[in-house]
């Protein structure tokens, strides 16, 4: 049996390395890593990955037998100092739930195991093979002799399912770890690996939400007129849609109980972990608008700290499937329809901006292409979880959207980022169906049908174009933008059908 959450809990503070805050949430910091080190993730290339994986610059290959030594100096390690040893498992599915065993050096990020890893019951009859994940943030790599790039690293062993995460103190790595383990496992199984949220409204009907972190996956999901089916990693089969996750990993920079109460509320109640946030010394109240440590500011809390979910965090097949990105040039218009095809060209091309902090080096959004939505977590090729998504699709009739959640009126530093009340009403527009009535436009740059009017939002904000104060400056941005997607999809024309290749702007 797994100790408690209140256990975890009294070891972090009796090892003084967290403090409560004074709404009883457990306040850590991570050090120098305050996100992913992407750049320091190895995949151990064998017989079994060799043709399997995308390897490039995100999916860097690794021999096996730098692996295996370095598995045996962390087994060392951990043999000497104490650790803590959890079971849980990932994905809420009878058939294709997978044991997760977690074997960490931190006491509070036990507890970050608890809240965010499902009970491993859930996979006691699944036949999956489990996931071991041994986690020493302390425990260092010497790149000479390791073959790492620095002293950090995420290794993952697809075939012997291990994963070794060593270096850093951000909890990101563990889940996104064991999630990057199912994204390569489910497709040969005919389940479809999201990275997405996903809601469900009084009808049944399922919202998915693709997009990267800080495009509002978290914040949009949680939506007071639907229940959460889950926050951040999904699983797609016959039967409809599964969560993967227990709990919910949420940007807590200038969170607000106006803005987003529930999140707020889950985030501030005792078994919340909030990381990297500024603390007052004295009165131990956070202050949710500083970036002093970094903008990726975190809560990990479980799903029962939420008011509404969905029971069984399981949902249908999905009818609404949304893709959220944070245009950083402004061009983009706040939603638009998408046509199969169209659907398929922006999945592969996942565009959106990286968010300051949500991985080492970023310092402010920059614009970036992202496959799947989430291409560090896809190891295999995007066209395998682009063919089969548009499968599921066409087989389910489900509506698919563009929603940028990003800047308007101008690039950032320029324009402001759209409101979130103007998203909440796009979404409440698309999910009720009253979008699918208004008339289109065809946006002159992309080629995808943009509503004229929404209920509830402003007419203009709907034409990009005329919130700049120069409309011949918004046509310059739009180019350059149109030249990025073009330039970016030159790696993938040559996978993906005509029909799909010619899905993308206009030239």
């Amino acid at each position: 049996m797994n100790p408690s959450s209140a256990f975890f809990i009294e070891e972090s503070i009796r090892q003084g390395i967290a403090e409560f805050s004074d709404t009883g949430a457990l306040v850590v910091k991570t050090g120098k890593h305050t996100g992913r080190a992407a750049q320091d993730k190895f995949i151990v290339r064998d017989a079994n990955t060799e043709s399997k994986v995308n390897w490039g610059k995100v999916n860097q290959p690794m021999e096996a037998a730098s692996f295996a030594a370095m598995k045996q100096k962390m087994e060392a390690h951990l043999a000497k100092t104490k650790h803590y040893t959890i079971d849980a498992s990932v994905g809420a599915s009878k058939e294709y739930a997978i044991p997760v065993k977690v074997k960490t050096t931190l006491a509070w990020q036990g507890l970050f195991s608890l809240n965010m890893f499902r009970d491993a019951k859930d996979a006691a009859n699944s036949g999956q093979a489990p996931i071991t994940i041994l986690h020493a943030p302390e425990f260092e790599a010497i790149p000479d002799t390791d073959h790492t790039r620095t002293n950090t690293f995420i290794m993952v062993d697809f075939t012997n399912r291990v994963v070794l995460i060593g270096g850093t103190y951000y909890a990101g790595e563990v889940k996104k770890s064991a999630f990057t383990m199912a994204n390569y496992c489910y497709p040969e199984k005919k389940v479809m690996p999201m990275h997405c949220s996903a809601n469900v409204g009084k009808s049944g009907d399922v919202s998915l939400f693709f997009g990267l972190s800080g495009t509002g996956k978290t914040t949009l999901s949680a939506d007071p007129q639907r229940l959460l089916i889950g926050d951040d990693e999904h699983g797609w089969d016959n039967d409809g849609v599964f969560n993967l996750e227990g709990g919910c990993y949420a940007k807590l920079i200038r969170l607000s109980a106006t803005q987003e109460p529930e999140i707020f509320a889950a985030s501030n109640t005792f078994g919340a972990i909030q990381e990297n946030v500024v603390i007052n010394p004295d009165t131990h109240v956070v202050d949710f608008d500083s970036d002093a440590i970094t903008e990726n500011t975190r809560s990990s809390y479980p799903l029962s700290h939420l008011p509404r979910t969905q029971p069984g965090s399981k949902g249908g097949h999905p009818n609404h499937i949304i893709f959220l990105t944070a245009d950083a040039f402004g061009v983009l218009p706040p939603v638009a329809r998408l046509t199969p095809a169209q659907a398929s060209y922006h999945f592969i091309s996942g565009y959106t901006a990286k968010v300051a902090g949500t991985e080492m080096g970023v310092k402010e959004p920059t614009a970036a292409f992202s496959t799947c939505f989430g291409a560090p977590f896809m190891p295999l090729h995007p066209t395998v979880y682009a063919e089969l998504l548009a499968e599921k699709i066409r087989k389910h009739h489900c509506s698919v959207w563009l929603v940028n959640t990003g800047w308007m009126g101008g690039a950032y530093g320029v324009g402001k980022r759209i409101s979130l009340k103007a998203t909440r009403a796009i979404l409440d527009a698309l999910q009720s169906g009253a979008l699918e009535k208004a008339e289109y436009r065809k946006d002159p740059n992309f080629g995808f049908d943009v509503p004229t009017s929404c209920p509830n939002v402003d007419s203009e904000l709907l034409h990009p174009s005329k919130l700049w104060k120069n409309e011949a400056d918004y046509n310059t941005q739009a180019k350059a933008l149109v030249a990025k997607f073009n330039e970016n999809f030159k790696k993938y024309a040559d996978k993906v059908s005509p029909e799909i290749a010619a899905a993308g702007p206009i030239s």
